[in-house]
């Protein structure tokens, strides 16, 4: 069926649109109680939990002293792939290198009055997991992106946790984790992978956060597991949203919302034009390309269930959709969009103009690709070296300072009925308590 085609002028717009939205509760009760159970084995039994799980799930036997990836086998897997790929990759990994280290935050101090020293230390975390997909759908990106913004950040140890289902391990991961320098690898995944980085067993190492996309059972792991460490965020369907002006190339913007819809049936592909005529043109193209893709049954029922074109008689009506729909990507297919971009108020990466399409973004470009998903860009930002530190504030008061601030602190102090903290402050100014 074409893709859902409707306008901002249509009487029942806004029910269309909330649907589009509309990112559907999931019910996982179920998943929550296989993961709790997981998690406790683990906790409880460790290594010998964890080789019955991937004994099962992947159907891989192992032992402890198996689970981990030798570095005679990296250095193996990066001499194997294509030179080209390998060519590729650490292009990609420089750029992702370069973007991230602008991303670094110092540690400062200062003194804003006589006697009063204020400031932040940063420390990067010590020991990071991170999550890779592995098997046939392997994404070596994946491993770049999560990892070099870790190792920028100081991170002592990067630690990562890939699948092998029937044993088989992916090279491109393998050779990804050489190139942005993981320093040690698990065949493990699922989510009793993610409760071996959070508890820690004879052999996997406890981490202090855990990053990287899964399914449903890993993602509920990270959920479970937060606060016990730290975790990037809970990820849903990918999602793109297109602003067009009805400039460009019609085929261009067929093969933007196509490749995001190759993701899974889930993932939403929608544009917004002021030029009826644009997308119409745009529609014919999607079916068009649809019919020659590999991946072709994920992506007509992604565009059947999450896909539409959405007329707007102006631009700033446009942006106030995409704003409303906070998108993980949000392309900007229109004339001089830089003078659009302080309109942009929700979006996880902004792609800008015609030859910028989401691709470049999630494979070469240096922005990491890591985004919130289902409207969380109101609140959420894009992974980065940020994420990989710690910050602890700085406070020294000489006696001079203390003496002409500490009567306010005794105050505040008794108004809250916390008489002990007030005598910290009298202890010093020499009263009796």
């Amino acid at each position: 069926m074409p893709i859902k085609f409707f306008s901002t002028d249509d009487a029942d717009f806004s029910s269309n649109f909330n649907e589009i939205l509309e990112r559907g509760e999931t019910d996982n009760r179920e998943a929550e109680k296989i993961v709790s159970g997981i998690m406790e084995d683990i906790r409880s039994k460790g290594d010998s939990a964890l080789l019955e799980y991937t004994a099962r799930f992947d159907r891989f036997e192992t032992t402890a002293e198996g689970i981990k990836v030798s570095k005679k086998e990296v250095e193996k897997a990066l001499r194997s792939i294509d030179p080209d790929v390998k060519s590729a990759l650490e292009v990609a990994a420089k750029r992702i290198e370069a973007f991230h280290a602008k991303q670094k935050e110092e540690t400062w101090t200062s003194e804003d009055e006589e006697g009063v020293v204020l400031g932040q230390l940063v420390r990067p975390l010590e020991k990071v997991g991170i999550y890779v997909p592995g098997g046939k759908a392997a994404y070596p990106s994946s491993v770049l992106m999560n990892a070099i913004p870790a190792k920028v950040a100081g991170v002592s140890k990067i630690i990562m946790v890939v699948p092998t289902p029937d044993g088989e391990m992916n090279d491109h991961l393998l050779a990804a984790a050489k190139i942005a320098g993981v320093d040690e690898i698990y065949r493990i995944g699922g989510a009793q992978a993610v409760a071996a980085l959070a508890y820690g067993t004879k052999t996997v190492p406890k981490v202090d956060k855990i990053v990287g996309p899964g399914n449903i059972f890993v993602a509920t792991a990270k959920k479970l597991a937060f606060g016990i460490v730290d975790i990037d965020m809970i990820a849903g369907p990918s999602e793109v949203l297109i602003i067009s002006d009805g400039s460009g190339d019609p085929s261009h913007i067929a093969a933007d919302m196509l490749a995001q819809a190759e993701h899974d049936e889930m993932a939403a592909s929608i544009l917004i034009t002021t030029s009826k005529e644009f997308g119409l043109k745009v529609s014919g193209e999607i079916e068009r390309q649809l019919e020659k893709l590999r991946r072709r049954d994920i992506a007509k029922a992604s565009i059947d269930n999450r896909g539409a074109i959405i007329t707007t008689k102006d631009l700033d009506a446009a942006f106030d959709l995409s704003n409303r729909a906070a998108p993980e990507h949000l392309e900007l297919a229109i004339e001089g969009p830089e003078k659009y971009l302080d309109r942009v108020k929700n979006a996880g990466a902004i792609f800008m103009g015609h030859f910028t399409p989401e691709a470049l973004g999630d494979y070469i470009a240096g922005p990491n690709h890591v985004l919130p998903t289902g409207g969380s860009a109101r609140f959420f930002s894009p992974l980065g070296t940020y994420d990989f530190i710690k910050r602890s504030s700085i406070i020294s008061f000489s006696k001079s300072a203390f003496s002409k601030h500490g009567k306010n602190a005794e105050i505040i102090a008794d108004i809250e009925g916390l008489e002990a903290h007030g005598n910290t402050i009298k202890i010093r100014m020499g009263e009796d308590i």
